[in-house]
């Protein structure tokens, strides 16, 4: 069989799931929700981080003796330290299928951002569509290094139903490791308003937990939401909305807001210097101690106006400089381009 006859029969079959709106088995309340993070058998901790200076960009000449390590307020020794400027990335890539979409030319708005996304792709770079209403995310094109098949792909979506993307989010880590780079990003289109989910809002923050891939939501409401968004006094209509800043933020991500070409474009400009401009740091955790979720922190001499970093991982405890390492030499920074 040839592969496009394969990506035909998989188009149609995701179409015809949205079409046909089956409804939803509703969860084993017996059953505890899955919880997607690295294995805790894990050999090594990767960190992925970008360095943001004063004006607001990120930093490409952060060196190791710079950077200094902490685990739940202890500092940890690391093993490796490496540059990845503008290495390939995997981009999985999770639209918002339901019906709010079809109003106020979102859906428009969302696929002129997935198009900006492919147009800025540099060699290596691979894409993953996944498309999701009431019920799980289907997948539509598996990760590829032909654009075209997202952009096709996206004109075929019709908007219809609730939305569910607490439920979708949840699973869409585990399913970025198909790509083929280590430099990888999930980039979530959607207004930000879930109905339909039977993970709760308060449950969906601890699935994420110790996840290494960032999450860079792209709300496709008014820019000026973003402004009102505040944890301490949020309405009805804004909660999603800061629910989807809290995932950015626990994952190294970063939400944007806007539903205009221009700030959609500005959007994706800003994300890609972040991806493009990446540092990996890590260590391996010892297998002493119960394993549990260990909050990660960076303190950057130099420059550095702000860290964006993943907030922990789940594991055994990690190596801790003591005085005797401290004093010696690391290996040499390495860069990979």
């Amino acid at each position: 069989m040839s592969r496009p006859f394969l990506l035909g029969v998989a188009l149609f079959a995701a179409t015809a799931a949205f079409a046909q709106q089956a409804p939803v088995a509703p969860p084993d309340p017996s059953m505890e929700p899955p919880h997607y993070s690295e294995s805790v058998s894990v050999g090594f901790v990767l960190i992925p981080f970008t360095a943001i200076g004063p004006k607001g960009t990120p930093l490409t000449d952060v060196r190791e003796r710079d950077v200094q390590l902490y685990v739940d307020g202890v500092r940890v020794r690391n093993d490796m330290f490496e540059r990845s400027m503008n290495a390939p990335v995997s981009f999985t890539i999770l639209l918002d299928g339901s019906g709010s979409m079809g109003l106020a030319g979102k859906m428009d708005a969302a696929r002129s951002a997935v198009a900006t996304l492919v147009t800025h792709r540099k060699p290596g770079d691979d894409f993953a569509l996944y498309v999701f209403a009431e019920s799980a995310a289907v997948e539509v094109v598996p990760f590829t290094q032909d654009p075209s098949k997202i952009v096709r792909a996206l004109d075929a979506v019709k908007p219809f139903g609730k939305t569910a993307f607490f439920d979708a989010l949840a699973t869409m880590p585990q399913r970025s490791d198909l790509g083929a780079n280590p430099t990888r990003a999930i980039i979530l289109l959607s207004d930000g308003i879930d109905n339909a989910s039977h993970l709760t809002r308060a449950q969906l923050p601890s699935q994420l937990e110790g996840v290494a891939v960032p999450i860079y939501p792209l709300g496709l409401r008014e820019a000026a939401e973003q402004q009102r968004v505040d944890p301490k006094n949020l309405n009805e209509e804004l909660s999603d909305l800061a629910l989807l800043d809290e995932i950015a933020n626990l994952t190294g991500g970063r939400l944007f807001v806007g539903n205009r070409p221009e700030q959609l474009s500005a959007a994706v400009d800003a994300l890609e210097n972040n991806l493009r401009a990446q540092y990996l740091i890590g260590f391996p955790p010892t297998g002493a101690g119960a394993v549990r979720y260990r909050r990660i922190s960076l303190k950057l001499a130099g420059r550095v106006r702000s860290v964006r970093v993943r907030a922990g991982y789940l594991g055994t405890e990690p190596p801790l400089l003591t005085a005797s390492t401290s004093g010696k030499g690391k290996k040499n920074e390495r860069k990979r381009s």
